[in-house]
């Protein structure tokens, strides 16, 4: 290499994924300095609170962002500290001053990704966050460069390993959400405070970055639809098993092309029966997985460890090296592509097919009536399933009725169960979750 100079890291954050960042650069020096074509060294590394027990020299800590964002000797900026702030406030002083950054927080990517890619244009340095969504498993490189002269038509896949490990127990065990979700609490799983998955704002942040990046269109959380997981039942996987599925919480991005041929972009996150026979039916635990379609590539998926600090701080690392690269080289990574700036379709006009499960009186008739509504709104109707149902001391109670539709829009559903709950026969529509990964 000769005597190249070294490319500065500082990294802020010393949690799971930041430790194991700060052990690579350590650790793999010789391995990274020839891939890269000059040597990396650590600079510092931001903490909350310096102490000497984080297993790094006591000199390379500090607890002041900005000063350690402003050296003079600092490359690249990794941002691995969780919170939308101050984590913005760092990547845009970083980029403000020519330095690369690599982060992995999905949150305010999603949020405020036009404002951190326009920074780091007007400096021409790089902005990488391959570690922002699937953790280990490469999505944002290949669909911004292997498919770069493609077509995406649909991205779809699990996301979020926490509800993703809740609904394979659920669906293993036979136990109900709040189980579930003790069990994954104690394996670690789940955080303290489990809503940013367990209601889907972690799997809408990953969606919305890719989308915006599949259909080069600025999409921010806001715009993805979203439902959490937390009123699944065992029920409903006894219901699906019987269909032939299982439950996931899916995160799907896509194209929509209207009748008269305009081009939408639909991002949605929320939990969905899925056929046994998919690809993502198989993916079980703490496992993420995403299926991208294309019009020349086809199908494509990538499956792996979607989090936890080895796996992220390998996609950390993949993208380090590119920016450092970069530096060496006198080169840049790929910009923010929002060219088509597609508007986002509403969710009233996205066409799914529908699981509706309810609670009936068992007598003549309530079957017609039920179908009725369906039929009133164009809803059609692809297989119904009755089963009587008794209270705790074995008396009827009425019966269970099954609806599986053809695909009709979420308008015409939404307004076919607000008129079921109204009828006199139907004592409660019970769960109400989208069939996806099926032809028709």
């Amino acid at each position: 290499m000769g005597n190249e100079k070294p490319i500065g890291v500082a990294v802020l954050g010393l949690g799971n994924v930041g430790s194991e960042v700060v052990r690579i650069i350590e650790d793999s020096a010789v391995d990274l300095a020839a891939r890269i074509g000059a040597p990396l060294e650590l600079r510092g590394v931001a903490v909350r609170r310096v102490a000497d027990d984080r297993g790094v020299p006591a000199a390379l800590l500090t607890d002041n962002v900005e000063e350690l964002v402003s050296r003079d000797d600092v490359d690249i900026v990794v941002e691995l500290m969780g919170p939308v702030e101050p984590a913005r406030k760092a990547i845009l002083s970083a980029l403000e001053q020519g330095k690369s950054v690599v982060t992995a927080n999905k949150a305010l990517l999603a949020q405020s990704t036009g404002e951190l890619a326009q920074a780091a244009e007007r400096a021409h340095v790089d902005l990488y966050f391959e570690a922002a969504v699937a953790g280990a498993i490469p999505v944002i490189r290949p669909l911004t460069q292997s498919l770069a002269g493609d077509s995406v038509l649909r991205v779809a896949g699990i996301v979020n390993g926490t509800t993703n490990y809740i609904l394979s127990e659920m669906a293993s065990t036979g136990a109900d959400y709040s189980s579930a979700l003790a069990d994954a609490s104690a394996l670690g799983y789940a955080e303290a405070d489990p809503t940013a998955d367990v209601e889907g704002y972690d799997a809408a942040a990953k969606a919305a970055i890719l989308a915006s990046i599949a259909f080069h269109t600025r999409v921010t959380a806001d715009d993805v639809y979203r439902e959490g997981i937390t009123k699944v039942t065992p029920a409903d996987f006894e219901a699906a098993k019987a269909l032939g599925c299982t439950i996931k919480l899916l995160s799907i991005c896509e194209r929509i092309t209207t009748a008269d041929g305009q081009q939408r972009v639909s991002a949605r996150v929320y939990p969905a029966l899925v056929p046994l026979t998919h690809p993502l039916a198989t993916v079980n635990g703490a496992f993420n997985a995403v299926v991208v379609e294309a019009e020349a590539a086809g199908r494509l998926m990538f499956y792996g460890q979607g989090a936890g600090g080895a796996p992220t701080a390998s996609s950390v690392m993949g993208d380090v090296v590119m920016a450092a690269r970069n530096r060496v080289q006198g080169g840049r990574g790929p910009r923010e592509s929002k060219y088509a700036q597609l508007p986002i379709a509403p969710m009233g006009v996205i066409p799914t097919r529908y699981y509706v499960s309810m609670t009936v009186n068992d007598r003549p008739g309530v079957l017609a009536s039920v179908a009725d509504e369906f039929g009133k709104r164009e809803v059609s109707i692809a297989e119904v399933r009755q089963e009587g149902i008794t209270d705790e001391d074995g008396v009827p109670a009425g019966a269970r009725i099954v609806v599986v539709t053809h695909r009709a829009t979420d308008a015409a559903l939404s307004e076919t169960v607000s008129a079921l709950a109204d009828l006199d026969a139907v004592q409660s529509v019970n769960s109400v979750l989208r069939l996806e990964g099926t032809a028709e």
